[in-house]
């Protein structure tokens, strides 16, 4: 039983350092090494992502869930003036979703709005403030009353 007991230590003991020494080294072939930043990105703004044309309007991502539109004003009215700032919210919850807009009077004030608040704290989040991109053309809905093969939801043509 001690004999067993002692071959046992051995056997793992040995594949135990094998291990520790393969996880903590940093020089081995296949160890993980990150892809560059600038190959995730622009270096600017959320990583792999292209930036928007400047605009009068800014997004902003980040924001703790209790952080309401006039909080958002403030925090950004230092810096021009604030045509809009707006949390979008949960309808249901009433809570912020973490991101809202921030419209500014020229591009220039947005400019200084985007500089100076991306990478700030707000509510005791850091927030990331970039330009808003256009939202996408939207295609009007379709008619449900047909499916496709010539009946309506009802069973008559």
């Amino acid at each position: 039983m001690a004999l067993r007991a002692a071959a046992t230590r051995a056997i793992f003991a040995g594949a135990a350092t094998q291990g520790f020494r393969r996880m903590c080294s940093t020089a081995t072939a296949n160890s993980f090494m990150p892809p560059p930043i600038t190959a995730m990105g622009n270096g600017e703004g959320t990583p792999g992502r292209e930036q928007a044309p400047p605009s009068t309007n800014l997004f902003v991502s980040g924001l703790n869930k209790r952080t309401q539109s006039e909080k958002l004003r403030e925090a950004f009215s230092q810096f021009g003036r604030v045509i809009d700032a707006r949390v979008v919210t949960d309808r249901v919850s009433g809570y912020s979703k973490g991101f809202g807009f921030v419209r500014y009077a020229t591009v220039e004030e947005a400019e200084k709005g985007r500089a100076g608040m991306d990478g700030k704290f707000l509510d005791g989040w850091v927030i990331f403030a970039e330009y808003a991109r256009p939202r996408p053309e939207r295609t009007p809905p379709q008619s449900n009353m047909s499916n496709s093969n010539g009946y309506n939801s009802y069973g008559r043509e």
